[in-house]
């Protein structure tokens, strides 16, 4: 059985604060978007119906969007099975089929004709069939009085008994049961899953990736985040593993695709599978997030950036084997740093504390709202309270000590190689050998070294001793050692952080020769961090944070009761969502003012620039110095990406940006830096997603490719 019940720990609810006018904030549910929306959008220069975006009795734009098994979302662009998503979401099957040999990565692949698809292995694309509000099925019995547990058992037997006889009816779709606002709502959602996925075009890592890390965030952008898969089907177009006789999957509906370009102010709307919002997060918890959490987080990372940074600027050799590294810890960090800045200067807490206010307004008002929920907000701030030592834990151990590579690998390994620290089977040491050999390669111990330091020496600071913040095995470890012994000790001993030693252990080990890894120090103290997170850190943390879901609940009932007429959409939950807005750039500060486009010309500026992410293939920039456009181009160039004012968050990667006909004009792929804050607070003026245009997908496959015949076959003319 194929279900998915998902209790959302931490805040599975999205309320649209603004109502009514505002309604094009949110990611809706195109089953609801008749009664909801359909008005708002015509309004704003929609020219479709709602049957037009979902319909179960005819082919409607949902038949056309697809999840990819990996948390994405792809388009259907042809009635052969073609589908576009983005490159980073095809990255790791593009990497599976490479090889020295064919290095698909760095030069991209493009096949030739149908027999030249390449299978990726375990991705899967599902498409939904229709959707269901099921509350009354899966609320059948509950009862206000219940506790929590055995409210969740009841609900998980409704489910399964909803489910059983769907599958009895119809087995060749999956199932998923989903909680909406918190469990107030729950709905179905029936999909037809496909296995057998095929890579038809990938650009290269410097086309797909452009910008990289670099540019994650930021506008303007110049990114060919596209790659081209084909969904293949059996004879009868239904879900099959592969199979040489698979055929091209026929879809009920795929996009038109448009190349008149986009204009500002033009409607816009991005159809997909976002993964998590936390629209509905209360004061405290926003208060948490923007006042420690970032912060803390930010910090921590600040310090690990810094210990790279002195190394990589006076060791070349170094400099490369961290670049990526750096990027990496560089990516969260700025977004949290936008996250922070844009929640500040939108007044986020102070809006919710608004909203409470006149909730508890409300509810003295009327003695039965007194005894129903008088105690709501009380609550939550107690256990938010209690909270506050655990969240600092969770940072320090994430976002710090998590960052000592070779402690980190131990950890991995005790999760990936689980024999190893006693008797190790030869399976598990050539797993073992094959991570190792992926870790040291580009490993420096004298980086390592020092964020162990550094992250040690973090922990007093963070954590003073006798807080209730304290991890027992770090204050163990510390109060025998000064930072600078203990560190020196697990590196002159453990095979974690010299590769040499790795070696030879695992030579001996592979001959039987040498005793298992149980007295390693660096591993031992894996260990103990590991036990004591799984038997105290997180039982108490999820105890809390389960504590707080009929807080919740209760909570989004009372607003519904306070403002029975407001719009409510529900946070998103990786189920299809439709969200909407136009096609604008944005003021992000004084004196500054961003366009909503970009072109070609931007590419070529960037490499100028020198940076490791900013590298043109030369049949790129061959094409545009000779200005060899094809159709694709306008005033001089192509354009690239584009800026729309649309509801976005992770999961929406690869998500068909459509116009107000509902043609595509782009995949979705980011967010800007100012705007990361869309996860807890919507602002139009802020938050911006960005689509790498059709036309430079098309533009990359038709002239840089060589593909043409694929663009024929999406039915562009």
């Amino acid at each position: 059985m194929q279900r998915t019940l998902r209790y959302a720990i931490t805040l599975g609810l999205g309320l649209c604060l603004a109502v009514c006018g505002q309604a094009h904030q949110g990611m809706w549910l195109p089953s609801l978007v008749k009664q909801l929306n359909i008005k708002d959008m015509q309004a704003k220069g929609l020219k479709l119906t709602a049957e037009d975006l979902y319909s179960v009795n005819q082919a409607s734009l949902k038949d056309a969007v697809a999840q990819l098994g990996n948390g994405c979302t792809g388009a259907m662009v042809s009635p052969t099975g073609l589908l576009l998503t983005n490159h980073h979401c095809a990255y790791s099957y593009i990497q599976a089929l490479s090889s020295v040999a064919h290095d698909y990565l760095t030069d991209g692949y493009c096949a030739k004709n149908r027999a030249e698809e390449l299978p990726c292995q375990g991705l899967t694309v599902r498409f939904l069939e229709y959707m269901d509000d099921v509350t009354d099925s899966v609320l059948r019995g509950v009862e206000a009085a219940m506790d929590e547990s055995a409210r969740a058992a009841l609900i998980e037997s409704n489910t399964r008994r909803l489910v059983a006889g769907l599958e009895a009816n119809n087995p060749k779709l999956k199932y998923d049961v989903e909680p909406l606002f918190y469990g107030n709502q729950y709905f179905l959602f029936a999909y037809r899953e496909f296995t057998d996925i095929r890579l038809v075009v990938a650009p290269p890592s410097a086309i797909g990736k452009f910008g990289g890390d670099t540019d994650n965030w930021v506008w303007p952008r110049h990114t060919g985040d596209f790659s081209l898969l084909r969904v293949y089907a059996d004879s009868g177009n239904q879900p099959a593993d592969y199979s040489p006789a698979n055929v091209p999957y026929r879809p009920r509906k795929s996009f038109k695709i448009s190349t008149k370009g986009v204009k500002p102010g033009e409607f816009a709307m991005v159809y997909g599978y976002p993964g998590r919002t936390q629209q509905f997060l209360v004061s405290q918890a926003v208060a948490e997030v923007v006042n420690h959490t970032d912060p803390r987080n930010i910090g921590l990372r600040d310090q690990r950036l810094a210990v790279m940074r002195g190394y990589m600027q006076g060791n070349d050799t170094i400099r490369i084997k961290y670049a990526s590294k750096y990027a990496d810890v560089a990516n969260a960090w700025k977004k949290w740093q936008g996250e922070v800045d844009g929640l500040t200067r939108n007044h986020a807490v102070e809006v919710k504390e608004s909203l409470e206010r006149s909730f508890g307004e409300w509810v003295k008002a009327d003695p039965q709202r007194v005894k129903t929920y008088g105690y709501l907000l009380d609550s939550m701030a107690s256990i938010y309270s209690e909270l506050e030592p655990l969240n600092l834990i969770f940072s320090y151990l994430n976002q710090g000590l998590r960052g000592v590579e070779s402690l980190d690998f131990a950890m991995s390994t005790l999760a990936r190689v689980p024999g190893v620290a006693e008797r190790p089977t030869p399976e598990e040491l050539a797993t073992f050998q094959e991570e190792a050999n992926g870790f040291y390669k580009d490993y420096d111990p004298r980086v390592d070294r020092e964020l162990m330091v550094q992250m040690l020496k973090a922990y007093r600071s963070l954590i003073p001793k006798g807080s209730k913040a304290e991890i027992r095995t770090l204050d163990s470890l510390l109060s025998s050692s000064t930072v600078e012994s203990l560190v020196g000790r697990l590196f002159s001993t453990s095979i974690f952080t010299d590769a040499a030693r790795c070696s030879h252990w695992l030579a001996e080990a592979q001959a039987g020769r040498v005793a298992p890894l149980a007295d390693d120090p660096l591993l031992g103290v894996a260990r103990a961090l590991r036990a004591e997170y799984t038997e105290s850190i997180y039982p108490h943390y999820r105890a809390l944070q389960e504590r707080l879901v009929p807080l919740y609940r209760l909570w989004l009932r009372g607003l519904q009761a306070m403002n029975p007429k407001a719009l409510y959409a529900p946070d998103a939950n990786f189920t299809l969502r439709l969200a909407y807005g136009k096609v604008e750039g944005y003021k992000p500060r004084e004196a500054v003012v961003y366009t909503p486009t970009t072109t070609l010309d931007g590419v070529v500026e960037k490499e100028a620039m020198g940076a490791y992410d900013y590298v043109v293939p030369v049949r790129l920039r061959e094409l545009w110095e000779k200005k060899d456009f094809g159709r694709w181009g306008e005033n001089g160039s192509v354009p690239a990406c584009f800026l729309a004012s649309i509801h976005t968050t992770g999961g929406n990667s690869g998500s068909p940006t459509l116009n107000a006909r509902g043609e595509l004009i782009g995949l979705n792929f980011d967010r800007v830096w100012e705007g990361t804050m869309s996860d807890i607070m919507f602002d139009p003026h802020r938050c911006r997603n960005i689509v790498v245009d059709i036309r430079y997908v098309l533009f990359l496959i038709d002239k840089y490719a060589r593909a043409g015949y694929l663009v024929g076959e999406m039915g562009v003319k």
